[in-house]
C-alpha cells in the first residue's frame, strides 16, 4: 500500500488553478459586481494558499503571518465593497458593470 504524500508543487497547482478561475471569472462576468468582487476574493485566497505552503515549505511563519495580514484586508474590502454596491442599488435600482461606468461625479 503506498502513502500518498501532499507536497509543495500540489499547493501550487491547486493554488494556481483557482487564480485562474478567479481571472477567468472577472474576464466573463463583467456585467456583474458581485460576481467580480467573488472572483477577486478567490484570487486573493488562492495567493494565500500559496502563501502559507511556501510558509510551510520553508519553516517559517512569515508566509503565515502575511497571509493573515491579506485575509484582514481582503474582508475589509469585500465589506466596503458590498456597502458600496448596496448604497448604489438604492439610487440606481442596477448593479451592472456598464452603468456604474457611466456615472458623473
Amino acid at each position: 500500500m503506498s502513502v500518498l504524500s501532499v507536497g509543495l508543487n500540489h499547493y501550487l497547482i491547486l493554488s494556481m488553478l483557482l487564480f485562474v478561475i478567479g481571472t477567468s471569472g472577472v474576464i466573463i462576468g463583467r456585467k456583474n459586481v458581485i460576481m467580480v468582487m467573488m472572483a477577486l476574493e478567490l484570487m486573493l485566497l488562492s495567493t494565500n494558499i500559496a502563501f502559507i505552503a511556501f510558509s510551510s515549505f520553508l519553516n517559517d511563519l512569515v508566509g503565515q503571518i502575511f497571509s493573515l495580514f491579506s485575509l484582514m484586508v481582503a474582508a475589509a474590502e469585500a465589506a466596503i465593497g458590498l456597502a458600496i454596491v448596496v448604497v448604489y442599488f438604492r439610487n440606481r435600482q442596477t448593479i451592472n458593470l456598464a452603468d456604474i461606468s457611466s456615472m458623473r461625479g
